[in-house]
């Protein structure tokens, strides 16, 4: 039986589709095992996945006080400082892993940073994987961490060299876990990690949608756009009573979250979101992250959400105002609502252009420029415009006739047996 070691590491939102593609792949026949911080064990074990152990320092940075200042566009120089340890320590558990699981291929998130290295010294297949194109030069558009930059066809490709640097602050742990642990050569400053040791490109599997965001036609063969990785609740999961309650006691509320995006201004961000729900006569349903405050706050017509999933709850609101990260934005196009996105960081600016230029959101509002006026103004919106509401409920369609996991596994396959033909012919 193929064993294949899917890491990943980051938010929910990292997590949640590779434990859907994992849970396919298992039930596919493939033995696989999903490393990723502790912090997540319970949740990759409540889908029957083997669990590989990764410390949950990174988490712990993030949520850090240096963390959530850089979440709010604060300077990232200290948390850059306590970062590396971290991550030559992540590269240990890595290699932990690996060892004990003994795979015969690896799908690896870049952000995890290990995967093309313990390929490189196990000799197996690697594949890149994230929920966003990053990496692949177009000229479409450019890099998405410049998605708010105008360039033009040339310079669109030419903003992707910048991703292929990514790993350059990263290069000294990296080498030294190659020498002192994986027995390698170091690599250059500049090497690239979307090619192999022998010249080929490494695959690539990018988890959306190619109905919220085409696939571009200079886009090479070793690309893959396989749609979005969901992963549906658990069966036995049951929302709560006063959940339950709540929605069925008037008009579809507007989903409120902003993920791990809490950062260090929750306070005054959920002040303005209670005034702009008074000020539009909305009810809402406010998820996670607003800085301390008690459901014995709040009005009568918003709830204070501790947890549910999206597939349940979405298609049973109104409009969905989120930050935009990859996860939240496609549950809320599965689901086939309005979005109202306020950005924070990476490629958040970029999904909000997205859905945007889609016809199926609002023009996004920075999370620096969120007002009372500015997110009222959305929230009415999303909520009132039939067209938008329209366009939104025919993505939708599209987006939930998908197979996202069953196209990545076709690809996945495709290439094992490739590589297991090479190995028997000796090329």
């Amino acid at each position: 039986m193929t064993r294949i070691l899917i890491i990943t590491i980051g938010s929910r939102g990292d997590i949640q589709p590779f434990v859907a593609l994992g849970k396919s792949l298992q039930i596919a026949g493939y033995e696989v095992a999903l490393q990723t911080p502790e912090t997540y064990k319970p949740f990759v074990q409540g889908y029957e996945l083997p669990y590989l152990y990764m410390n949950n320092d990174f988490m712990k940075l993030t949520e850090s006080q240096a963390g959530q200042a850089a979440t709010d566009g604060g300077s990232k120089l200290d948390l850059m400082k306590q970062v590396m340890p971290v991550l030559r320590q992540m590269l240990e558990d890595e290699w932990q892993g690996a060892r004990d699981f003994q795979p015969d291929a690896i799908i690896c998130h870049p952000k995890s940073l290990g995967g093309y290295h313990l390929a490189e010294k196990l000799g197996i297949p690697f594949f890149q994987a994230l929920a966003l194109p990053l990496f692949t030069p177009t000229s479409a558009y450019p890099t998405p961490i410049m998605s708010g930059i105008r360039l033009g066809g040339r310079f669109n490709r030419f903003s992707y060299r910048l991703m292929a640097l990514s790993t350059a602050p990263y290069v000294g742990i990296i080498n030294d876990f190659r020498v002192k642990t994986l027995g390698l050569t170091k690599r250059g400053r500049f090497a690239s990690e979307l090619m192999k040791p022998n010249g080929e490109p490494v695959p690539m599997l990018y988890a959306y949608s190619p109905h919220v965001l085409p696939v571009p036609q200079d886009y090479p063969s070793h690309v893959h756009v396989t749609g979005y990785w969901f992963l549906d609740r658990n069966e036995d999961w049951q929302p709560s009573d006063d959940l339950v309650r709540f929605l069925e006691s008037g008009t579809p509320p507007v989903y409120i979250g902003f993920g791990s995006m809490s950062g260090t201004r929750a306070p005054e961000r959920t002040r303005i979101v209670l005034a702009a729900l008074a000020k539009t006569g909305q009810r809402g349903l406010l998820a996670s992250g607003w800085g301390g405050l008690k459901a014995s706050d709040l009005p009568a017509n918003v709830f204070m959400l501790e947890q549910a999933p999206h597939d349940w709850l979405f298609p049973r609101v109104s409009a969905v105002v989120h930050h935009g990260g990859a996860g939240t934005t496609a549950a809320g196009l599965r689901a086939g609502k309005p979005a109202v996105i306020v950005p924070f960081i990476a490629d958040q600016p970029f999904w909000g252009k997205v859905v945007h230029e889609l016809g199926v959101g609002v023009e996004p509002i920075p999370q620096k420029k969120l007002t009372l006026e500015a997110l009222s103004a959305a929230i009415s919106q999303a909520v009132n415009d039939a067209d938008m509401r329209r366009r939104a409920e025919a993505v939708g369609e599209k987006v939930r006739a998908e197979n996202g996991t069953g196209n990545a596994m076709k690809v996945i396959a495709h290439q094992l047996g490739q590589n297991q033909m090479s190995a028997v012919s000796g090329k």
